[in-house]
This record gives structure tokens, C-alpha cells and sequence, in this order.
């Protein structure tokens, strides 16, 4: 039997040999939180919402200002920079573990000059010798295990996770430009309303004012009259510098200078308050890219536990390297060739129990994610159910205060009309005014929350986002 007949069973089997312990890749299963879904809400949605979730959900509004704020921030706001950025050095560190794969080539080059003397007493030798070499060297680590795929894996899981990421600040950075929006607009009707009022307690000053010169109303109801007046101009300050402040805080939102804050054109009360459905709690998993974002990383957590295993067993790596050198100085005429092939194998014996150690760092780190991405299940249901609670509870505030309005502005205009004619005294305008101004600030304060209790829900419910949020889990686990 030839050497060539004899080297091809043996490669052979070594080929297979290689192939089943590239199938006993270390394995590591994705846990799931234990967390037990109720079937519905407690809450109940309101009337007439539809099932699905618009991805532009700061649409249904109805107001064109808030669209275009929503997009100016989406497209300018360096907190969506920040999240931007921190996708981009994910997909590049999965870049750096993909290249593990890969063998490494080197290519080096050298040429020197040497001279040395003897010295000896004899008489001296001197001897000279230059040299030129290029070399070039492959060095590949034979993967049998799965810890630099693992690696990979745990990088791919990460990415994801930074673009769950990324999709859960557009969607906080929407939200909380809408609902400072809406502080802004309910502050502006405050304040409109505050002036109104202003108007109403100096008409009414100027009634008690010229009763009191005719003898027919006392000086202390010229004095408490002029107190309401001056009570109401002194509330009229700090809802100019709190909407003043709701402005610049919506600049920086925007990404623009506090300097540059946009100016409310639009009136609180034309605003339309969505009716919105929130589905099934189980629906909620794959609604939010924040519960995405702690599966995904759960995923790599699990990937790390198996390049961790995987790192206990014996290493194999290949290498080859070849290179020709002459006996010349920046010459390679008449070179000599060297060739030489070398496999290694590494497996650690004592190590003080690094490894090992690591392998319970990277099970502790995935039971403490199990324990988040169950604690954002967990607070994800909540979120959805006080969103409903005030929804609800807030729209019927609503339509109360209406009514309670609706009252006290008849009720200052009897008080009014009965003051003249002399037939109440100064307190009951007084204490009619009081209402009023009360009632109507109340409403204004009730239609705001209602907005934001909207945008709550939306926020909570994931505002229309839809994604994979179980692609890292499929990597790890195939």
C-alpha cells in the first residue's frame, strides 16, 4: 500500500473526526420569566376604540402642529442621536466577534545589516552579514466547541437589544413631546381664562365701587372685592412663567435653543382625545420594544453562559506560515524558502478557578435579566392598567365639570344681577366668582389629563410598534 493510499483513509477520519466535535458546540437555553398573563384587564377600555394601533399614533389628535413637532424631533433630538450611535457601536463590536471566525493572515518583511569585531589580541576578525526575509503567516482556531460563536451570538443579541432600544426612546421622545405639548396648550388656556377672570373680578369692582359712592355697598366690600382683583392679577404671573418654562423644555425635546421654543397656535379644548383599545395582555410582549429590548439581552446573557462552557474545554488552533530570505540588503535575489505547518492544543489546568467562575459571573448575570425582563412584564401591565384607571376615570371628571361649570356661570350672573338690585350682599358674587374661576380651571386642568392620560396609554401600550422581539432567543437556541 502507497503512502497516498495510506493518507487517504486517515484524512478522511480525520475530517469526520473534526465534524462530530464541531457538532458538540456547548448549548445554551434561553430562560423565560415566570409570569402568569391575566386573560383581560381590569379596566375597561373605552367605548369605540379600534383594535389597532396606528404607528403615528400622535396623529389621532387632530393636530397638525403636534404632527410636525413629533417629526422635527424625531429627526433632530440628540437624545435619538445618542441611541443612534449606540446601534452603530453594537453593530460594529458584532463586526469585531464575526471576525473571530475568520483565520488571521499577517504578512512581515525585515532586512538588516550586522558587523561585528572580535577583538582578540592576535589580531582582530571582523565579520559582516546582511539578510532580507518575507514572511507570511495564517493562524485560524478550530471553533470545535461554539465559544466563538457563542461570542458572535451574544453580539448579535446585543444588537438587538440596542435597537429595541432605540425604537423605545422614539417612542418615550414622541410622548413626551406630545404630553408637553398638550402642558403647554392647557397652560396658555389657563392663563386665557385667568385674564377672563381678571376682566370679570374688575367689572364686578367697579359695580361695588360706584354702589359704594351712592351709599349703597359698605368699604369692606370694596376692600374685599379689590382683594379678589388683586388675588386673581397675582395668579396670572406664575402661569406666565410655567408656560414660559413648558416652552423651553419642548425646545430641548425639538433640539433646539430654549431661546427657540415654538409658540402655541392651537386651543386645548380643540384637540380630539382618542378612544384607544389596549388587546390582550399577553398582546403587550410583543407590543413594546423596551420588553424586546430585556428578552434580546436575555438572549445574550445565555450566549455568554456558552462561550463561558465552552472556554473549559481544550482549544485547537492551526497555523501555517512560509517566507523566503536572502543573504542581501534590500534584496531578495538568490532567497532561500521556508514552509512549516503547525497545529497546538491548549487546555487549561490550573487557573485558580478563573473560568469556572466565570461560567457562575455569566449564570448570575442571566438569572439577575430573568429577573428584569420579569419586573418590566410586570411593571408593562401596570403601566397599561393605571393608563386605563385614569382614562376612565378622568372622561367621566370631564363631563361632570362641564355640568359644574355650566352652573357656576349661571350662578354669577344671578349673583350679579341679584347684587344690583340689592337683594344679596357682596358675598355671594364673591363666593360665585370663586366657583367660576375654580370650575374653569378645573376643566381645563381635567381636559389636559385626558390627553396625557391618551398618551399614556399609547406609551404603555408599545404606540403601534411591531418587531421580532424573539429573534435573539432563536439565535441562541438554534
Amino acid at each position: 500500500m502507497t503512502n497516498m493510499q495510506l493518507r487517504s483513509p486517515l484524512s478522511a477520519l480525520a475530517l469526520a473526526i473534526l465534524a462530530t466535535l464541531a457538532g458538540c458546540a456547548v448549548v445554551e437555553p434561553v430562560p423565560q420569566p415566570d409570569v402568569a398573563l391575566p386573560a383581560a384587564w381590569a379596566e375597561a377600555a373605552e367605548r369605540g376604540a379600534t383594535e389597532a394601533l396606528p404607528d403615528t399614533w400622535w396623529q389621532s389628535f387632530g393636530s397638525p402642529t403636534l404632527d410636525a413637532l413629533v417629526a422635527e424631533a424625531l429627526a433632530a433630538s440628540p437624545d435619538l442621536g445618542i441611541q443612534a450611535e449606540r446601534v452603530r457601536q453594537a453593530e460594529l463590536a458584532l463586526r469585531v466577534a464575526g471576525a473571530s471566525l475568520f483565520p488571521t493572515l499577517d504578512l512581515s518583511g525585515d532586512t538588516g545589516w550586522r558587523r561585528s569585531d572580535s577583538g582578540d589580541r592576535g589580531g582582530s576578525t571582523v565579520s559582516e552579514s546582511r539578510s532580507t526575509g518575507l514572511g507570511l503567516t495564517a493562524s485560524y482556531e478550530v471553533d470545535l466547541w461554539g465559544r466563538l460563536a457563542a461570542g458572535t451570538q451574544s453580539a448579535t443579541a446585543e444588537l438587538a437589544a440596542s435597537r429595541f432600544d432605540r425604537d423605545a426612546a422614539s417612542l418615550s421622545l414622541a410622548a413626551a413631546v406630545a404630553t408637553t405639548w398638550f402642558d403647554g396648550l392647557a397652560l396658555q388656556q389657563r392663563l386665557a381664562i385667568a385674564r377672563d377672570n381678571l376682566a370679570i373680578a374688575e367689572r364686578v369692582l367697579k359695580i361695588v365701587e360706584a354702589r359704594f359712592r351712592n351709599g349703597a355697598a359698605s368699604a369692606l366690600d370694596v376692600s374685599r372685592q379689590r382683594t379678589t382683583v388683586l388675588t386673581q392679577r397675582a395668579a396670572i404671573e406664575p402661569l406666565v412663567v410655567s408656560e414660559r418654562q413648558t416652552r423651553t423644555a419642548l425646545a430641548l425635546l425639538l433640539g433646539r435653543t430654549p431661546q427657540d421654543a415654538a409658540i402655541a397656535t392651537e386651543r386645548l379644548d380643540a384637540l380630539v382625545v382618542p378612544a384607544i383599545a389596549p388587546g390582550l395582555p399577553a398582546d403587550l410582549l410583543l407590543r413594546r420594544p423596551d420588553l424586546a429590548s430585556a428578552e434580546a439581552r436575555l438572549a445574550a446573557a445565555s450566549a455568554d453562559i456558552a462561550a463561558a462552557r465552552a472556554a473549559l474545554l481544550p482549544r485547537i488552533s492551526l497555523s501555517a506560515s512560509g517566507g523566503v530570505a536572502s543573504g542581501m540588503l534590500l534584496s531578495l535575489a538568490d532567497p532561500s524558502h521556508t514552509l512549516s505547518l503547525s497545529a497546538g492544543l491548549l487546555q487549561t489546568i490550573f487557573d485558580g478557578g478563573r473560568l469556572r467562575a466565570q461560567v457562575e459571573l455569566s449564570r448570575s448575570r442571566q438569572r439577575e435579566l430573568v429577573e428584569t425582563y420579569r419586573r418590566a412584564i410586570l411593571t408593562g401591565l401596570k403601566e397599561v392598567e393605571d393608563a386605563l384607571g385614569n382614562a376612565a376615570r378622568d372622561a367621566g371628571q370631564e363631563s361632570a365639570q362641564r355640568e359644574i361649570l355650566l352652573e357656576a356661570q349661571r350662578s354669577l350672573r344671578l349673583a350679579e344681577l341679584r347684587y344690583r338690585e340689592g337683594a344679596d350682599d357682596l358675598l355671594s358674587v364673591l363666593d360665585a366668582q370663586r366657583t367660576l374661576f375654580a370650575a374653569q380651571d378645573q376643566l381645563a386642568l381635567l381636559r389636559q389629563a385626558r390627553l396625557a392620560d391618551a398618551v399614556a396609554l399609547y406609551k404603555a401600550l408599545g404606540g403601534g410598534w411591531r418587531g421580532e422581539t424573539r429573534a435573539g432567543a432563536a439565535l441562541i437556541q438554534n
